[in-house]
């Protein structure tokens, strides 16, 4: 066995989700190697906690949504709600061996799933202690433009990064965000206004995500105003987008556009709710630099923040928008895509990716 298998396992089980003595741990494993599921098990039974595994693989989970009807989904629904209510921790480690297996599942029946799905998600996300990460695979690689040695050697360099040493400078940044109000965003192409005044923020530092780094929180619903525009590649249910532009008018997304702008806007008109943001958050972990069309990755990128069309968290910064859609589109800050700048209440905060207060410039690339 790899011996960062098991010290990733060790990560997750004692450091990620906390797991204790007498607990259960759901482990949700899509097209991984048996060895973590191994190691995982192993590591739970070593702090004398319960595994239990869901073992899933893409080709197979194709087949069944294209065959899925609506008692099917509702008996499955079922049971995965009874199985996630007897959790107390949930790891999801996610392979693809082809990241575009579910492409030619009809949009209806992938929306359809989402709708029944979304009930357990909630549930898990409110009610375990939780972590979820992708799993190196050649297809991963290569989406990366990568070798698949060098993409491992990657992931496993971001995966177990010292999260715990970078707790209290995020913890600086979740304070800095809580006392803000108003936000200014500008670079090529941007010039955004919002408010996330009394929402709070919330740090993620390897308990929710691997790899992670940002700290996010919600915008007022409709205080959003003026014109975003993303400069990094963007997938959406195995559909890939490039150079989204989006105009807000108080709150609303009231124009779409991109490389795909029909599929963009299709996505959009899925409810009320998608066209509102759920999500701002600012990345910095300083292995990732470069998007990988992957948004685990993408969205942790140093000198980056993710603006989300769609669901807000639900109790954590959450400003009441409700949708199926949670779509973490990217933008970068850095010399090297631009540059630009955020103000929290006229104060510089950070500017061509790089934090201005002191207590912050630790969380620097």
């Amino acid at each position: 066995m790899d011996p960062r298998i098991p010290e990733l396992a060790r990560q997750l089980i004692r450091y990620s989700v906390e797991l204790k003595r007498g607990e259960s741990v759901l482990l949700d494993l899509h097209d991984c190697p048996d060895e973590l599921a191994i190691a995982l098990i192993r590591e739970a039974k070593a702090v004398k906690a319960a595994a239990f595994v869901n073992l899933h693989h893409s080709r197979v989970s194709r087949e069944l949504a294209i065959s899925s009807g609506d008692d099917y989904l509702d008996i499955q629904a079922g049971l995965l709600q009874a199985q996630m209510e007897k959790m107390d921790a949930y790891i999801a480690v996610r392979g693809a061996f082809n990241i575009s297996e579910m492409n030619d599942v009809p949009a209806k029946t992938q929306q359809k799933i989402m709708e029944k799905m979304r009930p357990i998600q909630n549930y898990r996300v409110n009610n375990t202690r939780w972590c979820v990460l992708r799993w190196p695979t050649p297809s991963m690689a290569q989406q990366a433009s990568m070798s698949t040695e060098a993409f491992e050697d990657f992931y496993y360099r971001v995966c177990l990064l010292d999260y715990k040493a970078m707790k209290p400078a995020m913890n600086a940044l979740k304070r800095v965000m809580d006392q803000a109000e108003d936000v200014r965003i500008t670079g090529p192409g941007t010039d955004l206004t919002f408010s996330i005044k009394g929402l709070g923020s919330q740090v993620c530092g390897g308990h929710r995500n691997i790899p992670d780094g940002e700290v996010f929180t919600a915008p007022v619903k409709n205080s959003v105003n003026g014109t975003l525009t993303y400069n990094t590649p963007t997938v959406y249910r195995g559909t890939s987008f490039d150079n989204v532009v989006l105009e807000f008018e108080h709150g609303k997304i009231v124009k779409a556009t991109s490389n795909n702008t029909k599929e963009l806007n299709k996505i959009l008109n899925s409810d009320p709710g998608a066209r509102y943001i759920g999500e701002f958050a600012l990345g910095f972990n300083r292995e990732i630099l470069y998007p990988m069309r992957d948004i685990l990755f993408d969205e942790k990128i140093a000198g980056s923040f993710h603006f989300t069309p769609g669901q807000a968290y639900e109790g954590d910064a959450d400003n009441g928008n409700r949708s199926q859609v949670h779509w973490d589109m990217v933008c970068i800050q850095r010399p090297d895509y631009g540059g630009g700048e955020i103000y929290f209440d006229g104060k510089l905060i950070r500017k061509d990716g790089q934090f201005v207060p002191k207590s912050l410039q630790k969380l620097n690339y």
